[in-house]
């Protein structure tokens, strides 16, 4: 039987680790295999396939969850899913959610922090196979066993932990480190002061958190939110990647263009750079201007960030490259609130240094005291 093959991969961990190059090398040897198809939805993901020059192989044309990655490969025989989790547990638990809510009827082989002592193999929906199917699947799972190492184990992570009490929503968040940052969709929300966390929302807004310091800000900027279904990370985001083959020319130096406002780092920044011409991006928050500042120094793209004196204390990745443009440190409010001042601003066709002229001239009319550095 001839056998197709989707991969879907998540997070930077396992790309800059080389491990994707070595699996998909993996799969080609195995017999029948006819068919390979790569994706990565996440922007770090694809910054990191970008870094290491795999844009060719790995499909970084969507921004997508793990789990629509899996529902957009659902017409292959045999799904994978490559992940580089903080520890087994955490990264088995990731499987079962991500698989869970794919909600599709295909087996799909997890490979977990493959290279470290604790790194396995998982196997979900295996009871959906056909026989000819599950047959193919074992000599797949002993084939990609033998050549990484790994052992194909039972699940060691927890389901997703949430409960309500009344108007509140909980959401606990085991394995976290003292002084780690903590997202929900893309913002950064508090700090972790202890392990577990706990968010705490009331009518869809975050008003605590349980051994953990919130960032109002962040938590302005999120306004409402599921915890029952969004995404929430903690800690480093990437850590500094060991091959970068270079920039991308897309930036439109001192031309004018479209002048994009963001709040958040979880928008499709790879999609809007390839389908929109944009001059500069003004990114409001310090979590949006790290996340996105570090993608668009790939990309030749000058930014306007828009931070606060927390700029340096939430550090989200290791080797933040912020591009070519301005900081502009607040310190009389808070970026959400000059973020709600920019709105006349988003859509308009300007160079950056008018751009950054209209962002002072705002400022000061509205009495911000600022700091910038270029």
């Amino acid at each position: 039987m001839k056998v197709r093959i989707g991969v879907v991969i998540h997070g930077p961990g396992i790309v800059d680790r080389g491990y994707v190059e070595r699996i998909l090398e993996v799969l080609r040897e195995f017999p029948g295999v006819v068919e390979i198809s790569a994706k990565v939805g996440g922007n770090m993901g694809r910054v990191a396939v970008i870094d290491r020059g795999l844009e060719g192989i790995v499909d970084i044309s969507e921004r997508l969850y793990p789990s629509q990655c899996l529902r957009r490969l659902r017409d292959r025989d045999i799904l994978l899913l490559l992940n580089y989790g903080k520890s087994r547990e955490t990264g088995h638990t990731f499987g079962r959610i991500v698989v869970e809510r794919a909600g599709i009827d295909k087996p799909v082989i997890q490979i977990e922090r493959p290279g470290e002592d604790d790194g396995s193999i998982l196997v979900w929906n295996r009871e959906v196979c056909s026989e000819d199917v599950k047959e193919i699947l074992e000599a797949l799972l002993s084939h990609i066993s033998k050549r990484l190492g790994l052992e194909v184990m039972k699940c060691t992570g927890n389901k997703l932990s949430v409960w309500e009490e009344g108007d509140r929503v909980f959401r606990r968040i085991d394995t976290v480190d003292p002084g780690e940052s903590i997202l929900v969709n893309g913002v950064v929300v508090g700090r972790a002061l202890g392990s577990p966390v706990v968010l705490i929302a009331e009518r869809g807004r975050i008003v605590k958190i349980l051994q953990g310091e919130i960032k109002r800000d962040g938590v302005e900027r999120l306004g409402t939110v599921d915890l029952r279904k969004a995404i929430v990370k903690t800690g480093i985001l990437r850590k500094s990647p060991s091959k970068i083959i270079g920039k991308r020319r897309i930036g439109r130096g001192d031309s004018p263009g479209e002048v994009v406002v963001v709040d958040r780092g979880d928008i499709d920044i790879v999609g809007m750079l390839r389908d929109r011409s944009i001059s500069t991006l003004v990114t409001v928050g310090s979590d949006t201007t790290s996340i996105l500042g570090s993608v668009l120094s790939r990309f030749n793209v000058k930014i306007i960030g828009i931070v606060d004196e927390d700029f340096e204390r939430y550090k989200l990745l290791e080797d933040a490259r912020i591009g070519e443009g301005s900081l502009i440190l607040l310190k009389n409010c808070e970026c959400h609130q000059v973020g709600n001042l920019l709105e006349h601003l988003k859509g308009r066709r300007l160079s950056y240094e008018e751009t950054l002229e209209y962002v002072i001239g705002l400022l000061e009319k509205n009495g911000v005291v600022y700091e910038i550095n270029k």
